[in-house]
């Protein structure tokens, strides 16, 4: 009887799964990236809004110094009409309290600039004085008041964090640390990089930099030791990179809310509408010195005699053309909102 022949075996192959660390080493790799791509995505969109600031506060005052200048020029003379009116000019009680009325009336509107006789801020400083002795902290709790803390003296962690990576980095490529003229020209470009992240406070950016050039420590992909070490240190380093993106947009936000922010955001909605935003604010400034000039005109008038007291008490007409302006754009507004 023929012997029967078994089917040789198969060779099977054990295919090793990740191990939980290394899932966890290329989660926190995944992130520790994205991080980096956000936070030097969010510098430079902080940085182009700080030049945008800039640029356009230059041009504004570049083409709107001399129109303020002219402005300054008109206030300091009516200042002059008026003080020579009330000083030289024989005048009634009651029609000299009317003008004095007018003058403030100006000067309140914001027309021209405010001026606080001696008198009148006396009696302000008077209402507001401010008595030390009965605000004086008795010495019994001055102890118990919490010392205020410089910024510069609590160094936080993060800036901890970010000076090591500095004091590290500079170690290894300090220019004079090199041996041949080509690598120490290469450092110095390199230290250039690493002192301007330190001096931000970038460590987004000195973590790169690390990266770049492979200075970090040599971890053995099958020691579950040096990959466990290498999670810790990932996962602190990402924390930090939160709290630095987190400042970045903090910032961000910050700079937009101020005067200069705002009329960049300003500039940015009239460029849309097809109109030059610096041209808007000149075409303002100079209907403010229309305004200006006219007033100046009326108190030079009637200083000079050209102009009766009566017609003087009416007010300059400009004022009230400027009125009744302000009166219909509001009335057009609340009609344009109850339409809506």
């Amino acid at each position: 009887m023929p012997r029967r022949t078994s089917a040789p075996k198969r060779a099977t192959t054990t295919t090793l799964a990740p191990s939980t660390v290394h899932v966890r080493l290329e989660g926190l790799e995944g992130q520790h990236q994205r991080l980096l791509t956000q936070i030097k995505k969010k510098r430079t969109e902080l940085n182009n809004f700080v030049e945008q600031m800039r640029s356009v506060a230059t041009q504004i005052y570049q083409r709107t110094t001399p129109k303020f200048q002219k402005i300054n020029a008109l206030d300091e003379e009516i200042h002059t009409l008026f003080n020579e009116i009330l000083t030289k000019k024989k005048l009634a009680k009651q029609t000299k309290h009317k003008i004095e009325q007018i003058y403030r009336n100006l000067q309140v509107a914001g027309i021209i600039s405010q001026k606080v006789d001696d008198e009148e801020d006396t009696e302000f400083d008077e209402l507001f004085e401010f008595n030390e002795q009965e605000n004086e902290i008795p010495h019994e709790y001055r102890q118990q008041q919490p010392e205020i803390e410089s910024p510069s003296a609590a160094r936080t962690e993060e800036s901890k964090k970010i000076r090591s990576y500095f004091l590290r980095l500079a170690e290894i490529f300090h220019p004079d640390k090199a041996t041949d003229s080509e690598t120490q020209m290469r450092h110095t470009e390199i230290m250039k990089e690493i002192n301007k992240a330190y001096q931000e406070g970038d460590l987004a950016r000195l973590l790169e930099i690390e990266k770049k050039h492979e200075v970090g420590e040599i971890i053995d992909s099958n020691s579950e030791d040096d990959l466990t070490r290498k999670c810790n240190r990932l996962e602190q380093q990402n924390e930090f990179l939160k709290t630095q993106y987190e400042t970045l947009k903090k910032e961000l936000r910050s700079f937009k809310k101020t005067p200069e922010g705002a009329m960049v955001s300003e500039c940015k909605k009239v460029k849309k509408k097809g109109f030059d935003p610096i041209d808007e604010i000149s075409l303002q400034i100079e209907s403010q010195i229309r305004i200006i000039s006219e007033i100046r005109d009326y108190v030079k008038d009637f200083n000079s005699a050209k102009m009766t007291i009566k017609e003087f008490l009416n007010g300059p007409a400009v004022l009230s053309s400027r009125n009744q302006s302000m009166i219909e754009d509001f009335l057009d507004q609340i009609l344009e909102e109850m339409g809506e």
